[in-house]
């Protein structure tokens, strides 16, 4: 097994930021955690998407080949539309619940974040892959899940290059497209089954957890898939359900992949059975290896559920997205005081110039 430990032994940056941040919410009387503004997303979302699912089986129930150009023009829009909502309810009421940070009662933390399932995945799984791996292991090639996408993609240097990554910034989009489709289907069920993320062994589950993950695995089957072939027919499913998941899985996949394999973030690399201790501490490793992007779009902040201030979710993933607007001042302030490099887009589009520029560069054969 892979171990890294980072220098925390004075850890002057947190501490100073921290205090900082604290000082922020205790002079400003808030709570951490959701309040009516991310109630108020929960409230239209989830409400939009179950309206747009519904409303599908409805229009199209027993249609079949009846349909006209317009009636198959409008199932495939709004079954895109679905995903996108869907992606939306991830990055905004999953991403939080799973964080703890949507309420200050754990019990709505753990319903909502049982929203994942809902989507297909699990919360349990991603819990230990997502906030245990990857906040504490961010761009850590041997280790981190999120970067571990090869022979398919090349995301950083240290990873083996073979002779298609020439093309990786052209085929990637292909596979993000299919990436919640493959989260679903596959990778959740590998990762069950080989009790391993990458090179960690998947926290235990109890009886409780093994229910939970055969139970909505059943019931994913059921309502994206026998319900709605029942109602529509095969063939209306299918067009629709590729759609949703080309929609859902775009939009996972290019507003996390902004946040770190972009121009900018660094990488590390472990191999196998290898020991590093890396010389700075854990919350200056986050800020190296994390950007931002459009932050003061108040439209994307909205629908991306803040994540477009990575930074300061991967420095305070317990803070709810909602405050990242109003910490980010400080973080970037502390920054400066530190001497630390702040990567950070000022629009979504040159975010994605820049992955795209990224992944074309290390599709590059090395010399």
């Amino acid at each position: 097994m892979t171990k890294l430990s980072f220098n925390n032994t004075h850890n002057t940056f947190y501490k100073s930021l921290k205090t900082s941040v604290d000082q922020y919410f205790s002079g400003s009387h808030l709570r951490k955690t959701g309040d009516w503004r991310l109630y108020t997303k929960t409230g239209v979302l989830i409400p939009a998407a179950v309206l747009i699912y519904l409303g599908l089986l409805y229009a199209f129930r027993s249609t079949g080949s009846t349909l006209s150009w317009w009636g198959w023009s409008a199932g495939i829009l709004f079954s895109g539309l679905l995903g996108f909502i869907l992606a939306c309810i991830g990055f905004n009421v999953m991403h939080d619940a799973c964080h703890g940070s949507y309420s200050s009662r754990k019990w709505v933390n753990g319903l909502m974040g049982l929203s994942l399932n809902a989507l297909g995945g699990n919360a349990f799984i991603w819990k230990f892959k997502h906030n245990i791996i990857h906040h504490t292991y961010t761009n850590v090639d041997g280790i981190d899940d999120d970067i571990a996408k090869s022979p398919f993609m090349r995301h950083c240097e240290s990873q083996k290059w073979v002779p298609a990554h020439r093309f990786q910034h052209i085929y990637v989009v292909f596979f993000y497209a299919l990436s919640s489709f493959l989260w679903v289907a596959m990778l959740d069920f590998s990762k069950y089954f080989s009790r391993k993320i990458v090179s960690t062994p998947l926290s235990k589950m109890d009886l409780r957890e093994h229910f939970i993950f055969w139970l909505s695995k059943l019931l994913y089957a059921v309502f994206y898939v026998g319900l709605p072939v029942y109602c529509v027919g095969w063939g209306a499913w299918a067009i629709g359900f590729i759609c949703m998941h080309i929609a859902l899985g775009f939009t996972l996949a290019i507003v996390f992949q902004l946040a770190h394999v972009v121009e900018g973030p660094e990488f590390l690399h472990i191999g196998i059975n290898e020991t590093k201790k890396v010389e700075e501490e854990w919350a200056v490793h986050q800020v190296r290896t994390t950007a931002n992007f459009a932050p003061r779009n108040k439209i994307i902040s909205w629908f991306v559920g803040g994540l477009n201030f990575q930074v300061e979710h991967h420095l305070f993933p317990r803070i709810s997205h909602i405050h990242y607007p109003a910490i980010n001042r400080i973080v970037k302030k502390t920054c400066r005081e530190f001497g630390i490099e702040y990567n950070e887009f000022p629009t979504m589009r040159e975010a994605i110039r820049s992955h795209f520029s990224q992944m074309r560069q290390l599709g590059k054969k090395p010399f």
